[in-house]
């Protein structure tokens, strides 16, 4: 049996994304409501002597400013390998775009990389690397829609949503994160406002409709106001006849749920004419779904 093999590597969405306020550790409390859908890059495995990464994609690093690369090491330091290991990106998610290429990118290589080099990982170990990677890593040891807490790395899986007719577009635009969360004004949170604040956004993620929900995400404002050709994106898919649509995650990406496969058909021809627009007609990914085809076991 060849040891080379290929794994999917999903992206996701935030069906909404609240900042609930400052933590005392400087970064900020959230609660998401995310989703893995089906745009997904390509990553390829196959034994070699020293750690290898290479992309289809000149602009992605192949050192360890890749995050796959300090998921690698991580794995050989927490299990004690010495093997290596040629890792090929196939690149079809933009980077950036606030949709966790990187995050799933990492997971993916950490579950790949415990086929190749024969670990039985528990879920455990995984998650701890996982959290060192990232905070939204985390979360693509799950897959399907789950609810994403403190700084977005505890993770509740809750009911599967289904939507077969998605639209992303990604602008030119790089939105920097730390800029994103720099703009909000997040208050301080106090001993006792946490509690509450996440029970109620708990409550509206596990009752999330997309097509009728109001879709928030915290970081719309100051990036529409700091880029207006991502608010322009979301204005034009709504023109388009989305019934609904968000950024996701810190952008610039902006997701669009339609009402029926053609009148998404028809929006998709509409946004040829914006040449710095990348369009990706989508469906959402279930949990199962996700956790068949990355061969995932035990949480």
């Amino acid at each position: 049996m060849s040891l080379e093999f290929t794994l999917p590597s999903f992206a996701k969405i935030n069906w909404t994304l609240r900042i609930l306020g400052k933590r005392e550790d400087g970064f900020h409390e959230l609660c998401t409501a995310l989703q893995t859908v089906s745009l997904h890059d390509t990553i390829h495995f196959e034994p070699w002597k020293t750690l290898r990464l290479t992309c289809d994609d000149r602009s992605i690093p192949g050192n360890d400013e890749n995050i796959i690369i300090r998921a690698a090491q991580a794995m050989q330091t927490v299990f004690n390998v010495k093997d290596g290991a040629s890792i090929h990106l196939e690149k079809s998610i933009p980077s950036p775009g606030g949709l966790g290429g990187g995050s799933s990118n990492a997971v993916v290589a950490m579950i790949g990389l415990a086929r190749l080099w024969g670990i039985q990982s528990k879920y455990e170990d995984l998650y701890s690397i996982a959290c060192m990677l990232g905070s939204d890593v985390p979360f693509f040891l799950h897959g399907g829609t789950a609810i994403g807490t403190a700084r977005g790395e505890k993770i509740e899986p809750i009911e599967d949503v289904f939507e077969q007719n998605l639209v992303i577009v990604t602008p030119d635009v790089a939105v920097p994160t730390g800029e994103a969360f720099a703009n909000i004004k997040a208050p301080s949170l106090t001993n006792t406002t946490p509690n509450h604040i996440l029970r109620v956004c708990r409550s509206e993620a596990k009752s999330l409709d997309p097509r009728q929900s109001t879709l928030t995400n915290d970081f719309e404002a100051s990036v529409f106001s700091s880029f207006p050709e991502v608010k322009r994106v979301k204005v034009k898919l709504l023109e388009l006849g989305a019934v609904n649509a968000a950024m996701s995650g810190s952008g610039a990406s902006i997701f669009a749920l339609f009402d029926k496969t053609e009148t998404r058909q028809t929006a998709e021809k509409a946004l040829d004419i914006e040449s710095t627009w990348r369009k990706f007609a989508v469906s959402t990914v279930s949990r199962a779904e996700y956790r068949e085809l990355l061969h995932l076991q035990g949480a």
